[in-house]
């Protein structure tokens, strides 16, 4: 049986194929339907615009696929969720694309990318895997085969650029007010590690994949090999990058290799967020899984045939 996932991100739609077990098509376009309006809370008109041209480009790629429409699960997140007209996004995609959208909770959210990540990674010690999307972050501070605490905050890099990225290269007075914006909206994270101690930071896709890409192209001249899904991030390797991307402008980053368009602006938002992460809870070992929400959804799927 073919089963298709669409998770309509923030940033980015990913179209996910399986049969068997086996990945039969896998494809992100950039959507960015947190574009000019998630700040207001609302998708603009041209973010709906931009999320229909991909969702018919999906849809037609399904088609061909012939995948029976109760096995395809289209999922929205922070952007949809958080959207005053998130029913009219809903059934304009339903209208134009035959697309049913399942919108879920930031926890559920939560609980779907723990699942992704355990497909990729082996998570030997309690550990603390950490989703940065463009609306909103997820965390969960988990062992293999338990979940000890997870919760979403709406503190994505879309809302982070709109609120403090006024400059480019960034101001080291805006960093600074981001930190204490995270010591404040993160304060339930910051009891849940000090209860768990995890001192394992495992991220999960997105500016994770970059500053992976970045590390191979600076070690081997070349990107990591297709079919690897899970990393060790050396902590002097991020701050490097780190302290390479925080003082570039966009076309300076852009010639980074390794770099992509879709990732060029909100990285530096991110590596401000891991920076804090890292040094706040004495991480000592970061390690990236390719795989995320939707491996997630798929994983839930497949083992109980429902999210």
């Amino acid at each position: 049986m073919k089963i298709a996932v669409i998770d309509l991100g923030t940033n980015t739609f990913h179209l996910l194929i399986v049969e068997n077990k086996q990945t039969l098509y896998r494809e992100s376009i950039p959507a960015k339907i947190g574009k000019g309006g998630i700040s207001q809370g609302i998708i603009s008109e041209e973010g709906i615009l931009r999320a229909l041209n991909v969702l018919k480009h999906f849809k037609q790629v399904i088609e061909a696929q012939h995948i029976d429409p109760a096995q395809i699960f289209a999922i929205g997140t922070s952007a949809i969720r958080n959207a005053a007209n998130k029913e009219e996004f809903i059934q304009r995609v339903n209208t134009e694309t035959g697309l049913q959208i399942q919108v879920i909770s930031g926890d559920k959210e939560a609980e779907l990318i723990y699942y992704g990540v355990r497909e990729a990674v082996q998570i030997t010690e309690p550990s603390m895997i950490v989703d940065i999307g463009g609306g909103s972050v997820e965390f969960i501070i988990c062992s293999d085969n338990k979940v000890f605490w997870k919760q979403s905050f709406e503190i994505g890099g879309q809302r982070l650029m709109d609120k403090f990225m006024k400059n480019d290269p960034i101001s080291m007075r805006s960093v600074q007010q981001m930190d204490d914006f995270f010591r404040e909206k993160l304060l339930p994270l910051a009891n849940a590690c000090h209860q768990y101690a995890p001192k394992t930071l495992i991220g999960s896709s997105g500016s994770f994949d970059t500053l992976v890409d970045m590390f191979f192209m600076r070690e081997k001249g070349e990107f990591p090999p297709v079919e690897q899904v899970s990393f060790e991030y050396p902590l002097p390797e991020f701050y490097r990058a780190y302290d390479e991307l925080i003082f570039k402008n966009h076309a300076e980053r852009m010639a980074v290799p390794g770099m992509i368009e879709l990732r060029v602006d909100m990285i530096v938002v991110a590596v401000c967020l891991i920076k804090y992460l890292i040094q706040t809870f004495e991480i000592s070992h970061v390690r990236v899984s390719a795989y995320a929400l939707k491996e997630g959804i798929l994983a839930k799927i497949m083992s109980d045939n429902s999210l």
